[in-house]
């Protein structure tokens, strides 16, 4: 058993490299980018566990040899034991088979074979993913369901749009997933993958979760959603697979009379309506209105995460060019001019393409990954970072003395804007995690927030700068609801636009998100310019719009 406890101290140092890239992070779910190292955790831990078993199969094979010849012997000896016994050798060799041989076979079949293993999985548990990244995982799932209009079958048979490596997700899958929904009240979340649970047991699939425990939650969520009538109907197939159970006993006594007593109320209210000349689907109607009014931003944005935005019409598309760019034949652009294409035309966003070598992103993606930290939004009523559930991303940030690659892509900034990018922001990089997104929101300070950036004594953000630095399979465009306008990823492309007017006041049309990545991985680096320093490369405007 020597070589399992001699080979710990090489598995620690295999493991070192990539435990201290983890050992500093955690929010695994909101990064694709640091969850790659997971896998390689994984992959370890794997071909640990392989060791011990071939050494746990070594020896059982050595202890099956020493039981198949000693049952061989055993047989021989009990037929004649005084004439086996009898030849001087056989004495003596049952005497040190059982003096010394057995102890040996003792000793071997208590030896422990999973000191390897369990080292290493100690080890790494520390780095593992935590509550949090599987209850933040799960609700990714939740909301690319509801952004991207997904039933719960789609995602549980892994029929996602371009995957590659499809997955299916089992019966206690989506039990999870229904209880990290039920655990929020969630109910309409639990009512869909707890059906769909109990869907897959019906088909037969084999599972530890038993259909009286998905019916229990199922019917419980849909009642809390007010659908009594369909509430009794699991609760009643509940007590035929458990006629003893409960709280299902109750609850149909419960659901029964709240039945019964909603009938009487209904009748009631029928009449009175009738009297008035009312109908109660003319209030439906309208409390349908009221809600929809609610949220009309929130559904716009969910529309343009789908694809669904609205269309310009001819005559504004015609307006639209691309073209060779080389700003007023700035010196590092009259020999290569750079590509540009008009993406919309109020707010004026362009793109810019193959504005950034594939060398340079992963230089940039490379010298980014030790740093990522999951990303903080500005709290306007402390004025202090922090994180946020709308924004699910890590982020770092590099500056132009760090490397030459990062100082190159600031000048090319600057020569294509003309702005001065001394006193811009550090290039921020992100990379979205599962689902990541970033809600509609503002780059630029408002007139409530007059402290937004005054540590920084370069004034409001006047213009954004996006880098796409990876293609996204499915989903992760960067959607202006109040306009209708969708830019879609591509890697090596860049969209600028400005955030203020000539004036300074701000342009409230460049509101905007990040949609939830469906299927892929988005890496993006921003540069946020500011007003300080573009007074002679942007002159004020004499009207607040201009």
């Amino acid at each position: 058993m020597l070589w399992t406890r001699m080979e710990l101290p090489c598995w620690c140092l295999l493991l070192l490299s990539c435990l201290q890239s983890l050992s500093a992070h955690n929010d695994f779910f909101t990064s694709i980018g640091q969850m790659t190292d997971l896998l390689y955790t994984e992959k370890d831990l794997v071909t640990s566990l392989k060791d011990y078993i071939r050494a746990e199969e070594n020896k059982l094979e050595r202890v099956k040899r020493w039981a198949d010849k000693l049952d061989s012997l055993t047989a021989t000896a009990t037929q004649d034991p005084e004439g086996f016994l009898g030849h001087p050798v056989n004495a003596f060799k049952l005497m040190k088979r059982l003096n010394t041989e057995w102890g040996d076979l003792e000793s071997l079949v208590l030896s422990d074979t999973t000191d390897g293993f369990i080292s290493n999985l100690t080890i790494q548990r520390q780095y593992f993913p935590t509550e949090e990244d599987q209850t933040g995982a799960a609700k990714a799932l939740l909301r690319l369901q509801d952004t991207y209009k997904l039933d719960a079958n789609t995602i549980s048979t892994g029929d996602l749009p371009g995957v590659k490596h499809k997955s299916q997700m089992t019966v206690e899958d989506c039990y999870e997933l229904g209880k990290i929904a039920y655990s929020d009240a969630d109910y309409y979340h639990t009512e869909l993958w707890m059906a769909q649970a109990l869907k897959q047991l019906d088909k037969g699939e084999e599972s530890s979760i038993d259909k009286v425990t998905v019916l229990d939650y199922l019917s419980y969520a849909i009642y809390q959603q007010g659908e009594i009538e369909r509430a009794l109907e699991y609760t009643l197939r509940l007590l035929k697979l458990d006629p003893e159970h409960q709280r299902a006993k109750g609850n149909v006594k419960y659901f029964e009379f709240q039945l019964e007593k909603q009938k009487k109320e209904e009748t009631a209210r029928t009449q009175e309506e009738s009297g008035k000349g009312v109908t109660s689907e003319k209030n439906k109607k309208k409390k349908q209105n009221n809600s929809f009014s609610l949220i009309p931003e929130r559904k716009k944005y969910e529309m343009l995460c789908r694809g669904e935005g609205l269309k310009m019409t001819p005559r504004r598309q015609s307006r639209l060019f691309c073209r060779y760019y080389n700003n007023n034949r700035h010196p590092r652009f009259v020999l290569a001019p750079v590509k540009q294409q008009d993406e919309w035309d109020r707010p004026y966003i362009v793109r810019y393409l193959d504005i950034i070598s594939d060398a340079e992103i992963e230089k940039v993606k490379q010298l980014a990954k030790p740093r990522l930290r999951r990303a903080t939004v500005h709290d306007p009523q402390t004025g202090k970072l922090t994180t946020a559930q709308y924004r699910v991303s890590k982020s770092a940030w590099l500056t132009g003395y760090e490397d030459p690659v990062i100082e190159r892509i600031n000048e090319r900034i600057e020569g294509i804007t003309g702005l001065e990018v001394d006193t811009a922001e550090e290039l921020q990089v992100a990379n979205y995690g599962v689902g990541g997104q970033y809600e509609p929101h503002f780059d630029f300070g408002r007139k409530d927030e007059p402290d937004a950036f005054k540590e920084l004594g370069t004034g409001n953000r006047i213009a954004t700068w996006l880098f796409y630095m990876s293609d996204v399979t499915a989903g992760g465009a960067t959607v202006f609801p109040d306009v209708g306008a969708a830019v879609w990823p591509k890697k090596g492309t860049a969209v600028f636009w400005y955030n203020l007017f000539a004036s300074g006041e701000g342009d409230y049309s460049t509101r905007h998100a990040a949609c939830p990545v469906l299927v892929g991985n988005k890496w993006v680096s921003n540069k946020w310019i500011h007003e300080r320093g573009q007074e002679w490369r942007r002159p004020c405007g004499l009207n607040e719009t201009e």
